[in-house]
């Protein structure tokens, strides 16, 4: 099969989306598939195509949401290459310029259109409005949504039961919707394939003893994750002991903020920011963990979670039903509601060795269920529906025209 991504961001960003984008090019790759992708340039001006890796970058200005860049919806100098790909399937990753553009050349050239939706673009209307017009903005994210994803995809695809229920009770979405839990390539992340040299390496570089018990947080340093609810908890625990530290991996526009705010505190010397990390050597944070936490309630799944598990980390969510296909209480992670919830539970697996032992090995083994392989099957199956249906389309529009002919209209 001949496989197109489209997608507003990719590899040199860092992010989760971009994450189980490349993940999901490998695997389909590796069962035997010929995977394309379009993307934005996020280095420069200019169209560039790599024949090897066969990835099409297309130029865009800056959006200044993070380093992302917006294209033409329809740049000319793409669409003979495109042409050239002779695409079985377009699967679309964004709503937005680049999404527009695959929705243009799936009916343009006949091609199935699939969509994954990832974000749930209401928790994030601040970065465009700075506070103003947000219950009209919101209802304009609605209405763009569900027009983008029920006119035009073939079949849609989301993350989790949380998104299924915003398509299919709030915005009354009538056409297919498979969830399919996002995967990663897990096996990065078993502490087998990681040695205990670059991990002490890496705890020296961060200041981390072998007394310290660490909570780690990874993901965007934005309004959306709620960090500053971490920050707090923080100055709750270093009061019950000295030898809990909080890691925060990532950047954003609010690095220095909380960075900030950790002083106001009176936490710095508990808090490490490392800031932007590369994809390549995020196992290694992981293994330096005791915990994960989060507190985020604006995620479509977490795919933070997923890899924190596969390390062998358990994880510790703020209750929110993205986390629930993923965590099972008291089984393979822990879930809160309120700051008091969370304290008590990480001082509960600070003091008890055994409960967290137990916890983190159960967090492996579901882990496992998220296997990049395992996830491109299931996505394979989407793709063979949506290219069925599309024959089928054109066969009911092809005897349609001829009935049409022969009554002479």
């Amino acid at each position: 099969m001949r496989i197109g991504i489209f997608t507003e961001t990719y590899t040199p960003y860092i992010s989760g989306l971009v994450t189980s984008e490349v993940m999901l090019k490998h695997a389909l790759e590796k069962l035997g598939h010929e995977v394309y992708v379009v993307t934005a340039n996020l280095t420069s001006f200019k169209y560039e195509y790599d024949e090897k890796e066969k990835i099409l970058r297309i130029p865009g200005i800056k959006t200044g949401i993070y380093d992302s860049r917006l294209t033409s919806i329809y740049p000319i100098q793409a669409v003979n290459k495109i042409k050239s790909w002779k695409l079985d399937v377009i699967h679309s990753q964004t709503e937005f310029a680049i999404g527009t553009f695959a929705r243009l050349l799936a009916k343009q050239y006949n091609i199935a259109l699939v969509h994954t939706y990832h974000t749930m673009y209401e928790d994030y209307i601040h970065y465009i409005t700075k506070g103003y017009f947000q219950k009209s903005s919101k209802k304009l994210v609605e209405y763009f949504t569900k027009f983008y994803c029920d006119t035009t995809a073939t079949e849609l695809i989301v993350p989790t039961a949380k998104t299924y229920k915003l398509f299919k009770d709030k915005y009354k979405f009538e056409k297919n919707i498979h969830i399919i839990p996002t995967g990663i390539e897990v096996e990065r992340f078993y502490k087998e394939n990681i040695t205990a040299k670059e991990i002490s390496d890496l705890k020296k570089h961060l200041k981390i003893s072998k007394k310290d018990f660490i909570i780690l947080f990874v993901g965007r340093l934005a309004e959306e994750k709620n960090v500053e609810f971490l920050l707090e908890a923080q100055a709750q625990l270093v009061k019950l002991s000295k030898n809990i530290k909080l890691l925060i991996v990532g950047d954003g526009p609010d690095k220095e903020k909380y960075e900030n705010y950790a002083k106001k505190l009176n936490i710095s010397e508990k808090c490490i920011f490392t800031g932007k990390v590369a994809w390549k050597e995020m196992p290694y944070y992981y293994h330096c963990a005791n915990v994960f936490a989060t507190a985020s309630k604006t995620e479509t799944q977490g795919l933070t979670i997923i890899e924190a598990m596969a390390s062998s980390v358990v994880p510790i969510c703020m209750e929110d039903e993205a986390f629930k296909s993923m965590v099972t209480d008291e089984l393979n992670g822990l879930f809160f509601k309120t700051q008091s919830e969370y304290v008590a539970r990480i001082m509960d697996l600070y003091k008890n060795k055994d409960k967290l032992k137990k916890l983190n090995s159960q967090a492996r083994i579901q882990a496992e269920q998220y296997s990049s392989t395992y996830y491109a099957i299931h996505v394979l199956d989407v793709y063979k529906r949506a290219i069925a249906t599309k024959k089928s389309e054109n066969r009911f529009g092809l005897i349609s025209k001829i009935i049409h002919k022969i009554k002479g209209e």
